[in-house]
């Protein structure tokens, strides 16, 4: 059993590592000198791999195409945040919980964990052949498919195939979103890449951008029309970052005029606000700013966006709900992850392309999405193991034919 895996990701990775396992020879293509590149980027950060929260509340977090009843049930269960970390821990990395409930490394770091990866699959003869950009594929069985190497062209023919060429944020790590036309010249439904868990353009005035620039607002919910979400969001040249604006990037890119609304103190109503600065009517907003708590860069972007600066009545109310426009989302090439990708309605249970048989899809080049927080990952792992072993089990019935 011959087994081509394109994509050196999270979703390849662990794809090769169930196929080696069960058996058949594998080889890993990769289009840039080495695997695992956008896995190093993400562990920047620490490398959150999962979250450690109830299976029930987990799979509500993938959104999107994907988010119909028992889909996310169904695929979280072939690899759960359990059995992740008993994976890592099975390559000797320790990790913790923190307080978030988010789940890292004990070292923080994600190369250890993939040069450890790496040389097990190497022990269990997954062939890496790096440099190797996919251009086309051939259906039929065996899959004949072609690669640019160098300039020169190279062909080789495999009885299955897994796609886990991720989505089309970071490009400089390989997940350009090049595939996609590839697929769909082969009659592949696949929706348009846009970036999701990205940073959204805000015109500050330079007022605000004199006080706030770098500032994070904290301790606040956000909403996009009927979805809310809480989290922080950090303050940036161009606009917002952060979990907040994050978890709200599917409402606001379905909403023709997008925007921000923005409770500073969730945990108090209106009037209890009012009532806290006590009938003040002079020096309104720096009594606020003492007795309600509010920091610098939240009072200045009040201040911008308030309308009455004269009621406590009309100060409050802002602070409950205060509205930014936004002008659109950050390029694609910036953002954590992509939206958009390989139909579901393309896929069989076990991802394979129902036009395309033998072939099969996994990771981010697949239609769904999730927010920060250890969900992203997760998932790549999760359809990766799904996919691999369906293909094994196709093999094995076309064997037994």
């Amino acid at each position: 059993m011959r087994i081509a895996i394109i994509g050196g990701g999270p979703a390849g990775l662990r794809a090769a590592e169930i196929a080696a396992e069960g058996g058949a020879s594998v080889t890993l293509y990769e289009a840039k000198p080495s695997v695992g590149r956008k896995f190093l980027v993400a562990g920047r950060g620490g490398l959150n791999l999962t979250k450690s929260e109830p299976r029930e509340q987990f799979v509500t977090r993938y959104l999107g195409p994907a988010a119909e009843p028992g889909r996310w049930s169904s695929l979280i269960a072939e690899f759960d945040p359990e059995a992740l970390r008993a994976w890592a821990a099975g390559l000797g990395i320790e990790t913790f919980i923190a307080s978030t409930g988010r789940v890292y490394p004990r070292e923080l770091k994600a190369a250890p964990l993939l040069r450890r990866w790496v040389q097990r699959l190497r022990d269990r003869g997954v062939q890496f052949a790096v440099n190797h950009r996919w251009q086309k594929l051939r259906p039929g069985l065996p899959v004949t498919l072609h690669f640019d190497v160098h300039g020169a062209s190279h062909t080789v023919t495999a009885d299955a195939v897994i796609l886990a060429l991720g989505g089309g944020s970071w490009p400089q790590t390989g997940s350009d979103g090049s595939w996609t036309e590839i697929l769909l010249e082969l009659g592949i439904k696949v929706s348009r890449l846009e970036p999701a868990n990205c940073g959204w353009e805000v015109a500050w005035s330079p007022e605000v951008l004199a006080v706030a620039e770098g500032q994070a607002l904290k301790n606040i919910v956000v909403r996009a029309g009927e979805v809310a979400a809480a989290g922080e969001l950090l303050i940036t040249r161009y606009g917002l970052e952060g979990g907040g604006i994050y978890q709200l990037g599917p409402a606001l890119r379905a909403m023709r005029e997008p925007a921000l609304t923005i409770d500073f103190k969730p945990t108090f109503t209106a009037e209890q606000l009012v009532a806290k600065l006590g009938g003040a009517t002079k020096n309104l907003f720096q009594i606020a700013r003492e007795r309600w708590r509010l920091g610098e860069a939240a009072l200045t972007i009040l201040l911008q966006t308030l309308p009455d600066r004269t009621s406590a009545e009309g100060l409050a109310g802002a602070a409950k709900g205060c509205t930014l426009r936004l002008s659109g989302p950050r390029p694609i090439a910036e953002a954590i992850s992509s939206a958009g990708g390989v139909s579901w309605s393309e896929l069989d249970e076990g991802l394979m392309l129902r036009r395309l048989p033998g072939v099969f899809v996994a990771g981010e080049m697949i239609d769904w999405e999730a927010p920060t927080g250890g969900y992203l990952i997760q998932g790549c792992f999760a359809t990766g193991t799904r996919a691999a072993r369906a293909a094994l089990r196709f093999l094995g019935n076309r064997e037994q034919a």
